[in-house]
């Protein structure tokens, strides 16, 4: 599923609200989980799951195409890990 799908199914749901009214909701969703994972924190969805994120130490590694040598910076990367809820739901 992909972001226009999403709105398009809650605009569905919810014919009261207009697709903008809906879309503004999904950014402004998706926008709180991101600067929460910004900051350093997590975001836990009861029953869905909970976003942390990981930190990755620098490293060389090699580029594919000439296989020189690369150094890669240290970074943070988003991490998910799935509530026990929806690890019972897909595993029915």
């Amino acid at each position: 599923m992909i972001r226009s799908e999403l709105v398009q199914l809650i605009a569905k749901d919810n014919p009261d609200l207009s697709i903008k009214d809906v879309e503004r909701l999904v950014t402004i969703f998706f926008d709180a989980i991101i600067a929460q994972l910004a900051s350093g924190g997590r975001v836990e969805l009861r029953g869905f799951g909970t976003f942390t994120t990981r930190a990755r130490s620098a490293r060389v590694g090699r580029n594919p195409r000439t296989g020189d040598a690369v150094d890669v910076d240290a970074k943070r990367v988003p991490y998910f890990k799935p509530g026990k809820e929806m690890r019972a739901r897909l595993n029915v």
